[in-house]
């Protein structure tokens, strides 16, 4: 984290105040009401989410976020096309901001820079879409786990006043999986019945962002609440067509696109000559069915415009690949320090390459040993992933603006939303339903 930041939230979880004093008090009160509840995860769709078509595409959402990050579930919005305004949006650090202000149209009275300090009730009715998560450090398994009784915790009740200050049509409420279970569900149990207290229709399943379209495995906590009681089921998960390597700055095997060493073979005169290979041929060529493994048969050369670029779906993941700079590569004294196995009283993977990430930790930064963040090799050497193929793996697409240090960039996406499940969600619950006529 930036230095401002750390002190930011060392302050936060040290913080005694009436208000949590009294936060830590009625929550402690209501885990006790609530002890023997069992509440059960919303059931996953059989419908094909992807094949789903918005019901009104022409309608604006009014999107409101708090813990606003670098907008996830904005760049969501600006992958799938749709007509979106965003009515308020903060967080506390000012990367974050930066970050926010160069990729999404925002007003500076809009922003708020500290949700304890922020008055929504202006905003009354004029909400589709709220979206935030708490802090998740309070009650991440690989944190102290203090919940309720670190500050950070408390965060939550601000953000269950902005539901009732604003009375948003459905809100979305996402944290880590570890929710569920701190305290031995009594966290959760508390959290749960505030959302109904509030009058909301509420569904909530664990889900993993590798089951929706992004090579990581990241799974978290994702609750709807919907202001009127709605049938809703969870998009069902659908196959990885990608790894890891898909989204990598400096690999030549993406998926469907040949790289410079494919296409020197495909266009070798050799290989015209002996017929292995043709471009762009009126008549195809006997197909091989190891054809994708040789690169032999047929191929189109499809050259890219500025404006098929913009035009791509929202789900195509074709990257540019470039030569990563040097100082992502690992001195031999980090390389060994990462691929150590460990002590005799700590053990890790030393695993590298791998096909689907591990989770993006907002302190990767750091460097931590291999079986904690992801190193990938190339050109026998080892390196950590860069800032942009971190976003890559939280599903921002190239266009989103780095305008941050790479500490903070590595911090931002680390702390993210995946956009691919937030996409799957949108499309599942036909976010359109609940925008407004222009």
């Amino acid at each position: 984290m930036a230095k401002s930041y750390v002190t930011k939230v060392e302050k936060s979880i040290k913080e005694e105040s009436d208000k949590i004093l009294l936060a830590r008090k009625a929550i402690s009160k209501k885990a006790v009401d609530l002890e023997n509840m069992e509440i059960a995860q919303e059931a996953l769709s059989a419908e094909n989410w992807k094949e789903k078509a918005f019901s009104f595409p022409n309608r604006k959402i009014r999107l409101a976020t708090a813990f606003s990050g670098i907008g996830a579930i904005e760049h969501a919005f600006q992958r799938l096309k749709l007509n979106y305004e965003v009515v308020f949006a903060g967080d506390i650090d000012e990367n974050c901001k930066k970050s926010y202000f160069s990729n999404y149209p925002i007003k500076e009275e809009n922003w708020f820079s500290d949700i304890r300090a922020f008055d929504a009730k202006k905003y009354m009715g004029q909400v589709d879409f709220l979206v935030g998560g708490a802090p998740c450090q309070a009650f991440s398994m690989v944190g102290k786990r203090l919940g309720f009784e670190d500050a950070r915790g408390t965060l939550f009740y601000e953000f269950a006043r902005l539901i009732k200050e604003t009375q948003p049509k459905v809100f979305l409420f996402e944290n880590v999986k570890g929710l569920l279970n701190h305290d031995n569900g009594k966290t959760w149990n508390v959290i749960y019945s505030i959302f109904k207290e509030l009058g909301y229709d509420v569904h909530f399943r664990v889900l993993n962002s590798k089951d929706y379209g992004i090579p990581q495995n990241r799974e978290r906590l994702y609750c709807l609440g919907f202001k009127t009681q709605t049938n809703f089921l969870f998009p069902a998960p659908i196959e990885l067509e990608y790894r890891m390597y898909d989204f990598l700055e400096d690999y030549v095997d993406t998926k469907y696109f040949l790289r410079e060493k494919g296409v020197k073979f495909v266009t070798s005169h050799k290989n015209k000559q002996k017929c292995y290979t043709q471009v762009n041929g009126d008549i195809a060529l006997c197909q091989k069915s190891n054809q994708q493994f040789n690169w032999h048969g047929d191929f189109v050369y499809h050259p890219l415009s500025q404006e098929d670029m913009l035009a791509e779906d929202y789900d195509d993941f074709v990257f540019d690949v470039k030569d990563v700079e040097e100082k992502y590569y690992l001195s031999d004294k980090v390389a060994k320090y990462v691929l150590a196995g460990g002590t005799k009283t700590f053990r890790t993977s030393t695993k590298t390459d791998l096909d689907v990430a591990r989770p993006l930790l907002h302190s990767m930064h750091k460097m931590h040993r291999a079986g904690v963040d992801n190193y990938v090799t190339h050109k026998g050497r080892i390196r950590k992933l860069t800032p942009r193929e971190c976003l890559r793996l939280m599903g921002f697409k190239d266009s989103f603006k780095i305008v941050v240090s790479d500490t903070a960039m590595y911090q931002e996406s680390g702390n993210s939303i995946v956009v691919d499940v937030l996409i799957a969600i949108l499309k599942q619950l036909d976010i359109t339903k609940y925008g407004v006529e222009e």
